[in-house]
């Protein structure tokens, strides 16, 4: 079934009062149940088919190993608190409730390396005053939170998402890798140096690296042309449990090896909480003022969450997969406060959308086809040059991947398989981080290439050929410095407030970029990141861009008539159409950065 647009919601030809989304209450959760309960029970149908089972194993393996990386950060620096149980109880709680009851279910919802940085940040706010008052104070949290986001959910400001782009999303994504490589996977190994056993720290250093490259070379397979495309695929698909069993098995090795001592992961009791307590935290025992002071804290986590789990569901969601079933924001945002209210009061880091692995789901239920495309040379005659062309056709758009996702996290959690998990070296969790954290498909990364590389090896239609160079690192100038700016918080006790740095991307590109570049430059770098008509649908339908408005105002002065009279307007009114309509062809509908886009961080 194709998916039916669903005109009904939009604002844009509301009159008076109903313009206002406050004063509609629920009207985008409404349609957005509406829109995808048609496609309830297909979703379970069609989720018997090989990829399903493929994207299972994929996405059990990408979803638990960050899991158990974050777990590990958090333990380290909250003395404990978090645990293995915690984070995959937290990951198979999310799964579980998104799979059966989103509008989204290819969106997936875990542990975070941004929930592991406010709930450790928080720690350290919380042990200036009292430390034991930590486990009852983040209940708080996440009730407030939860509260928010109901509140956000149900006043329709989810619509607000459609404003995101390119600017702010890649900013954002750097922002991640940066934290996940640098704060994180190189601390990781660090500690390993910690009790003074040198030849675990650099046994460790050595696994982290070789099992990166293992999994980048791996996930890499599917666009080289080795091998058949069977044997391509099956080595792309499964490059994370492959890299992962191999690499836990080499640290296991008789001799040498085994002489480093090498560490590995930590274990407790199946199905226990880490520290000594019951899963239900006794927060009616904390005080007024407390309760209070939670507040600003789970407004900055309803920040955090609002804008990182809806990047998520646009990236699961972006125009390259070819889509068919509709989205929900509101409804998607509602259910994660429901999930944070929960994982709450029993003491579990909150789940929210993966941003770097967001889609990876997708991508392991796409459909493609491998082509040959021929490219014949003049000299000499009859050359012929060959390239593969690997074209999506189609996407097995379903809920049971997830599903069975969140009931191997639940199994995991049972006595056996923690202790087949408690055979991993840390290292390969060092690995892990450098891996999300990799920044090669990112926007700014390849702007920064293109300002690096000699013009004439530049393909003649890219896009950026039509700026000057200058404009270009001007514009990469700023998103680096919104880079710098969140990355540099999150290094103090101020991080707490890195979300608001974060969210003030999108007013910023909006208000203050059309100011510092022209309408045309605009166009060629940066676009929306909600580009899918998909996904426009639940978000009100697609705005009308800054430049865009500019570009209107600028066309109906050129068609006043001037002293060279109104013939020179006219024809100057085609040129700029012309330019305009040769840089929309040049880019492609999605712009720059969607042109094959990959993992966003």
């Amino acid at each position: 079934m194709d998916v039916t647009l669903d005109d009904a919601y939009s604002w844009g030809n509301e009159q008076g009062w109903r313009r206002y989304r406050a004063l509609r209450p629920g009207r985008g959760m409404y349609h957005d149940v509406r829109r995808r309960l048609p496609y309830y029970w297909s979703d379970f149908r069609d989720g018997l088919n090989y990829r399903t089972m493929a994207a299972t194993v994929r996405m059990y393996f990408v979803n638990l190993l960050p899991a158990l990386a974050f777990q590990l950060d958090m333990s380290y620096n909250t003395n404990g608190f978090y645990g293995i149980n915690e984070a995959l109880f937290s990951s198979a709680l999310a799964a579980m409730v998104f799979s059966l009851l989103a509008a989204q279910p290819l969106t997936i919802v875990g542990v975070t390396g941004l929930i592991s940085l406010f709930n450790y940040t928080t720690y350290d706010i919380i042990r200036l005053y009292d430390v034991t008052i930590y486990p009852r104070f983040m209940v708080w949290v996440s009730i407030w939170a939860a509260i928010t986001h109901w509140l956000v959910a149900i006043c329709n400001w989810c619509d607000y998402m459609r404003f995101v782009t390119d600017f702010s999303s890649e900013t954002f994504g750097m922002y991640v890798g940066a934290i996940y490589i640098s704060a994180k996977g190189v601390e990781e190994i660090r500690i390993n140096f910690d009790d003074g056993n040198l030849p675990n720290g650099w046994a460790s250093c050595v696994i982290a690296i070789l099992y990166t490259l293992t999994v980048y070379l791996l996930d890499k397979m599917n666009k080289t042309v080795l091998f058949k495309r069977s044997i391509r695929s099956f080595l792309s698909e499964y490059a994370f449990p492959l890299a992962t069993i191999f690499w836990t098995g080499f640290a296991h090795f008789p001799g040498n090896i085994e002489n480093a001592e090498i560490e590995f992961l930590p274990i407790t009791r199946a199905f226990y909480p880490t520290v000594d307590r019951s899963w239900l935290i006794d927060f009616w025992n904390l005080s007024a003022g407390w309760v209070f002071v939670a507040l600003p804290f789970g407004i900055l986590l309803t920040l955090l969450f609002y804008y990182d789990h809806n990047v998520s569901s646009l990236t699961a969601q972006a125009k390259q997969f070819p889509l068919k079933k509709p989205a929900g924001f509101h409804w998607d945002l509602f259910l994660l406060g429901c999930t944070s209210f929960v994982a709450g009061i029993i003491g579990l880091p909150l789940p929210n959308g993966l941003v770097p692995q967001a889609p990876v789901h997708t991508e392991a239920l796409t459909e493609s086809k491998d082509e040959v495309k021929i490219i014949h040379a003049q000299e000499p005659e009859g050359l012929e040059i060959r390239r593969k062309q690997t074209i999506p056709v189609s996407v097995v758009e379903q809920r049971v991947s997830h599903f069975l996702m969140g009931l191997a996290l639940v199994g995991t959690m049972a006595g056996p398989l923690l202790k087949v998990l408690g055979t991993l070296p840390r290292a390969v969790i060092c690995g892990v981080f450098f891996i999300w954290g990799s920044i090669e498909g990112n926007g700014i990364t390849k702007k920064i290439i293109f300002l690096w590389k000699e013009k004439s090896y530049v393909q003649p239609h890219e896009p950026l050929l039509r700026l000057r160079k200058i404009r270009i690192a001007y514009y990469v100038f700023w998103q680096l410095f919104g880079v710098a700016c969140t990355v540099a918080i999150s290094q103090t006790i101020a991080a707490i407030g890195f979300p608001v740095l974060i969210v003030a991307l999108i007013p910023f590109r909006w208000v203050l970029m059309p100011k510092m570049f022209t309408a045309e430059e605009l166009e060629v770098m940066d676009s929306l990141t909600a580009n899918n008509p998909v996904v426009l649908a639940s978000l009100g339908g697609k705005p009308t861009m800054p430049e865009d408005r500019l570009k209107e105002s600028d066309g109906q002065a050129l068609d006043t008539p001037s002293s060279g009279g109104a013939e020179e307007a006219q024809q100057r009114r085609k040129d700029v159409e012309a330019d305009t309509a040769k840089v929309r062809l040049e880019r492609g509908d999605g712009g720059y950065t969607h042109q094959g886009r990959e993992k966003m961080a």
